[in-house]
């Protein structure tokens, strides 16, 4: 696979939200429509990431973005979209490939992102992911009907679109022209553009009725645990073995972060919680890792029609040092949920189990989303 990187278009006023501030930073769900499209996209493991941002709303934005775990580098928007584009895929590194994608669809699965970006890769044309028309569409003149062209040639369009990297960056400076729409770009220089099969998830946030339906789709949920040490066991924690650490005792492996991850995934669903679903009169789950329950946890959601949007979780303890092996973690932990998980930790001062060194707990919180 090429070196891919991407561009967030986040620069819009989000006037026709009527929020009163930009569409990046209203709050769906307890978090930023920024956060919630970076987060989406931290699994794609892109070269390099460029966020376009309010240039009105410049700090405010960009602490945003360095607050969310995941490295880009932040532009002030320009006086329209495609010069906010060309701002950021200028502050993009060489890449293959460079995806445009823009904030209003926070939710896009990354199922999409790939389908994009295999096509430039194959093709070396543009590609864009697009979904079929369901409803009748007419030209007008004024409040004249003045044609219905057939549905059936028509397409909606949606982000991420991808282009070869060194192509797009030449369609960009070859053209003063406005564009709200990438592809358009790259058609009027010559490009071929394909389409790739889009997602009904990845539907735009453009009116106040889009944020209640957002708020309608998402559900949190949260999970705790704790385990005493037991020094005869192996410490998994996270999924990852920590050697030169006391074990933590349980049923299973006693990964306190694994469970309360299943817990919270399970919670935000309203599938009951780890005891009830893998409780320890079942012998299938004697010993077993911790990934064996986040798994369960997922495949019940999925069931459910729901699709884990992001997990946080934080350790509570005073050993092992979690800071050296925190990017690890993240990692382990997001490739076996399928969604970006931050982890952070703390210690009690000294007080309860934890506090004096007797074990360790966790407390972790998810995001999921109906399909």
């Amino acid at each position: 696979m090429g070196t891919v990187g991407l561009v967030l278009v986040a620069a819009g006023s989000g006037s026709r939200l009527g929020q009163g501030i930009p569409k990046a930073l209203v709050t769906v769900s307890g978090a930023t429509v920024l956060e919630h499209a970076i987060r989406g996209i931290a699994p794609l493991n892109l070269s390099a990431i460029a966020v376009a941002v309010p240039f009105s709303h410049f700090a405010e934005a960009t602490e945003v973005c360095h607050n969310s775990g995941v490295p880009v580098t932040v532009v002030p928007g320009g006086a329209n979209r495609t010069a906010s584009v060309r701002q950021a895929a200028r502050a993009l590194p060489d890449v293959d490939v460079i995806l445009v994608h823009d904030v209003a669809r926070p939710w896009t699965p990354v199922e999409v992102f790939q389908r994009v970006i295999d096509s430039v890769i194959e093709t070396g044309d543009g590609a864009i992911p697009v979904l079929s028309v369901v409803d009748t569409t007419v030209q007008v003149d004024g409040d004249i009907v003045a044609g219905s062209p057939h549905r059936d040639g028509l397409r909606r369009v949606q982000t991420p679109q991808g282009f070869p990297g060194a192509g797009f960056l030449a369609a960009l400076d070859s053209s003063a022209d406005e564009f709200t729409d990438d592809a358009t770009l790259w058609r009027s220089t010559g490009g071929t553009v394909r389409i790739v099969d889009g997602d009904e998830r990845a539907s735009k946030i453009t009116f106040p009725g889009d944020l209640a339906d957002m708020e309608s789709r998402l559900r949190v949920g949260v999970g705790t645990d704790a385990h005493q040490f037991d020094s005869a066991e192996p410490l998994w924690l996270g999924t990852l073995e920590w050697t030169g650490h006391p074990g933590l005792a349980g049923h299973s492996d006693g990964d306190v972060v694994a469970h309360a991850i299943t817990d919270a995934l399970l919670s935000a669903g309203s599938l009951g919680d780890i005891g009830t679903r893998f409780g320890t009169a079942d012998p299938r789950y004697a010993g077993a890792r911790g990934e064996v329950f986040i798994g369960g946890a997922l495949e019940l959601l999925a069931e459910a029609g729901l699709a884990v949007q992001s997990v946080s979780v934080q350790i509570i303890g005073n050993a092992p040092k979690i800071g050296p092996r925190r990017v690890e973690l993240e990692d382990a932990l997001s490739d076996v949920v399928g969604a970006p998980v931050s982890v952070t930790a703390t210690t009690t001062d000294g007080m309860g189990m934890t506090g004096e060194g007797l074990g360790l707990a966790a407390i972790a919180v998810a995001h999921v989303i109906t399909r």
